[in-house]
């Protein structure tokens, strides 16, 4: 018989020292009201997940929610360059303070603390934890209708911190047309899974580009396979994200708030109904 190493989680047996498996959920900050936080994931880095991070934002925002983005990508952020974020986030001593956006969303980022932002974050995996956790439950939010948490790609450590640590209501899976992408999409669902959160759809970015000449859509990366993976997972499309050189420049100028275009409404209307 092997040796009890007293993690039940990890153990099928059903014995008489068998313990219910703790919660690790952590509470978000005394004074802060957040009522419902959608988590965008990649099995990959690439892909896009900070970009509908924040398109999402900006979609919630315009149909007058009270938006947040929890930055947790804490090695490669790049929410605040999207929304042209300068201002430093502010302390009192006992919390942290989001900064806001030009229309009023609420950001919390590594980014927003750094004296130098083009410095690289070389810490180890349970420091870069720590901070993501620090970020939920240190930092005073506001009234927060919905609240997306930018994700570090992968099925890693710190992607499990986040899941143990906040309590999500759901997740959306960020995606590009190449074939080897059915795998990836498989390790993060079905690491959702293994977590229970609900899953809330895939979206597929760089999906296809538009001919400035004639319209015609360009599939780049070949036939697109998001729908029959999506059905393979009992999920839907929330949608389809193109190639489009007027958003590049939005985000790459601190702009994304201007943007235009309904790629993403089918998602809006599924999570704001």
């Amino acid at each position: 018989m092997s040796e009890c190493t007293h993690n039940c989680s990890t153990c099928g047996k059903n014995c008489s020292s068998r313990t219910t498996p703790q919660d690790m959920h952590i509470a978000p900050h005394e004074l802060s009201n957040i009522k419902k936080v959608i988590g965008i994931v990649s099995g990959k880095g690439g892909v896009g997940k900070s970009l509908v991070t924040s398109l999402m934002a900006v979609e919630a925002k315009r149909r007058d929610f009270k938006t947040a983005i929890l930055d947790a990508d804490i090695t490669g952020p790049s929410i605040p360059k999207a929304f042209g974020l300068k201002e430093k986030a502010s302390t009192d001593g006992d919390a942290l303070y989001p900064v806001k956006t030009k229309t009023g969303i609420e950001v919390m980022s590594i980014n927003l603390l750094l004296d130098d932002e083009t410095q690289p974050v070389v810490w180890r995996g349970p420091v870069i934890a720590g901070v993501v956790k620090q970020f939920w439950n240190e930092v005073i939010w506001n009234d927060v209708d919905y609240m997306f948490v930018d994700m570090p790609p992968g099925t890693g450590d710190v992607p499990l911190t986040v899941y143990q640590s906040i309590r999500l209501d759901g997740i959306i899976v960020v995606t590009s047309p190449q074939e080897l992408v059915s795998m990836i999409v498989a390790k993060a669902v079905n690491m959702a899974k293994k977590m229970n959160i609900p899953i809330l759809g895939i979206v597929e970015n760089m999906s296809y580009l538009k001919c400035p000449c004639c319209n015609e859509k360009i599939e780049i990366y070949g036939e697109s396979h998001v729908d029959e993976i999506a059905a393979q997972h009992e999920t839907v499309v929330l949608g389809k994200i193109p190639f489009d050189r007027e958003l590049s420049k939005l985000s790459d100028n601190g702009c994304i708030e201007l943007f235009e275009g309904d790629w993403l409404s089918t998602a809006a209307d599924k999570l704001f109904e």
